[in-house]
């Protein structure tokens, strides 16, 4: 690249999208903006206790103009005529219906107040009846076809989500022409798309969520879907039959969002993919590392060249998909659907009373009482970590199992519950967190183990996001129980850079999104490494662990009875 040249990564996160403005010769990011959607942070259209999350799509137009202005307006106007590429990346699976122009419902005026016309994010588990079915549908073919999503379906997930609404709101279904994922929708409202046939859809999207294969020739057939439930039939036909990698645009900006963001209509905009998979490759994920996104939830990526796993299919996972995270290899995804948000459950436990009784007192002004809460808030968790970490480490003492919004991977069951064991009047909040941060350990844990029993070995692990970058208690204890070194990325913005990276690709200043990643990154500036005495008792607490783990999936299931070595574990460390 002769001149310098500049591209937008945008970030759709759970609670904010973020944008950076980066130097695509170096990565250099020269400005940022972050906006939280003010609906959400409402709990507008929410319901936690029956799994309800909705997000407007108002949040994300209003953050998406926000940040990238606010961007331009850091940078200056000369920055702002060599940006060259945007591109998005978004929570996932996130779908919304749609009409024939491929405007969200919940943007019409009939909608605008309607949860089930709004984007169901990736938590949202409202339909874990439509999941089992699909799961159970499945066995009835000769071809599997949930075998590239790693054999079970997810509540999570696009069909899953799409049979939910068409079956519990007539309104939406009489009006929903199709149905699309968040990532898809921003990329196609940049573009002025009018016609959702038209639209571009992510390889990454249509693979790890919505059934999607070239062996299927696309999409499962009609008959899948229309003996699911004939509210299904003909839906397929609506959506999509090509899917598209990352490094390809999508098209150019609109004249109308250009004039909105005070950028060109030369810039190119890239076809948009997952968060965590994008954030792969801004924190330079390398084949067979483990590249953990660790926020709310985590979504750990790994990339294996295809010729040397194309043949292997590894269980219980979130898909294998060729090209979902870097065109020309096999994508392979798993996670956890609850990783900082257990911590920020227990948080809020604590600060429960607190905050009540604040609200209370007449003593204390509203405007002081939420700036003492905010400041609570924010030392909660630190302060927990540094007298958790002053703990002695035993085979005993607290336990904990971290499905508390349900288990992700491996083996998808949505409708699991999380639990805390062995609790006793010595058990204070250290102690209690303690055990809630090992779980999730142990979660991961599990995940590295499942890739390794089944053919595709874990090399290394690459650490990104907020727990990653803030909790060294946890990341050390991530070493400790896992027996391998962990390396953390420089960015705090991965996701945000790795959209830079691909917006570069799409643009034409790369070949390959590769050579992007060699350019802008950022490397690493931390590596936590195991402590082999630690890792010997986090394995007897790993087994234990398990043994736990079993015994409640099987009381929460009513699945046949646990086999006799898991009965006589438990019983072993369950006396009583």
């Amino acid at each position: 690249m002769e001149e310098v040249s500049y591209v937008i990564g945008v970030d759709y996160g759970t609670d904010s999208v973020r944008s950076v403005l980066v130097n695509a010769h170096n990565g250099e990011e020269v400005s940022s903006s972050v906006y939280y959607y003010p609906r959400w942070q409402r709990g507008q259209y929410c319901n936690a206790s029956e799994n309800q999350f909705r997000q407007h799509p108002l949040d994300y137009i209003e953050g998406l103009e926000h940040t990238v202005k606010a961007c331009i307006s850091q940078a200056g106007g000369a920055v702002a005529a060599a940006v060259k590429g945007i591109s998005v990346d978004t929570t996932g699976s996130t779908p919304v219906a749609v009409n024939r122009a491929g405007t969200p419902l919940a943007l019409l005026p009939d909608f605008r107040e309607n949860p089930n016309a709004m984007f169901f994010l990736w938590k949202d588990h409202t339909s874990v009846k439509e999941a089992a079915e699909i799961n159970e549908h499945a066995t009835r073919f000769d071809i599997n076809y949930l075998k590239y999503v790693g054999g079970i379906y997810s509540s999570e997930w696009f069909w899953a989500k799409l049979l939910h609404v068409l079956r519990t709101d007539e309104q939406v279904r009489e009006s929903c022409y199709s149905w699309v994922e968040h990532c898809d929708w921003i990329t196609f409202l940049l573009t002025g798309g009018n016609d959702v046939k038209q639209m571009k859809r992510s390889v990454t999207a249509a693979g790890h969520k919505a059934l999607w294969a070239e062996e299927f020739g696309g999409l499962p057939p009609e008959q899948f879907f229309a003996s699911l439930d004939p509210l299904l039939a003909g839906f397929r036909d609506k959506l999509f039959t090509d899917a598209h990698t990352s490094d390809k645009p999508a098209g150019q900006l609109s004249q109308e969002w250009a004039d909105r963001l005070g950028l060109s209509t030369d810039v190119v905009v890239g076809i948009g993919a997952f968060d965590a998979h994008m954030g792969a490759v801004g924190g330079q994920i390398e084949p067979y590392y483990l590249s953990k996104v660790m926020g709310t939830s985590t979504c750990d990526m790994l990339v294996a060249p295809v010729e040397e796993v194309e043949d292997t299919l590894v269980s219980g996972i979130c898909g294998q998909v060729p090209g979902s995270v870097i065109p020309g290899m096999m994508g392979l995804e798993a996670g956890q659907s609850a990783f900082g948000d257990t911590y920020a459950w227990f948080k809020d436990l604590l600060l429960w009373p607190v905050k009540n009784l604040l609200s209370q007192s007449q003593a204390i002004a509203p405007e002081v009482a939420d700036t003492l809460l905010k400041e609570l808030s924010d030392k909660v968790v630190p302060e927990l970590s540094k007298q958790a970490e002053q703990l002695p480490l035993t085979e005993e003492g607290e336990f904990a199992i971290d499905w508390f919004n349900g288990r992700r991977t491996p083996d998808a069951n949505q409708e699991l519950k999380g639990a805390i064991l062995g609790l006793g009047l010595g058990s204070d909040a250290p102690r209690i967190f303690r055990a809630l941060a090992e779980a999730t350990c142990f979660g991961a844990k599990s995940i590295v183990d499942r890739f390794n029993e089944q053919g595709v070995p874990v090399k290394g692990l690459i650490g990104m996001g907020g727990v990653a970058r803030k909790s060294p208690f946890i990341m050390q204890m991530m070493a400790d129980v896992m027996g391998m070194p962990i390396k953390i990325h420089r960015s705090e913005q991965t996701c945000a850079i790795g959209a830079a990276m691909f917006a570069a690709t799409a643009a034409g200043l790369y070949p390959r999104v590769e050579d992007a990643m060699h350019a802008m990154g950022q490397g690493f500036d931390a590596e936590y490494f195991p402590d082999m005495a630690r890792n010997q008792i986090y394995a007897k607490r790993y087994s234990q662990y398990h043994a736990h783990g079993a015994l409640i999936e099987q009381e929460t299931t009513s699945e046949k009875p646990l086999p006799t070595d898991v009965q006589e574990q438990v019983v072993r460390q369950n006396p009583s």
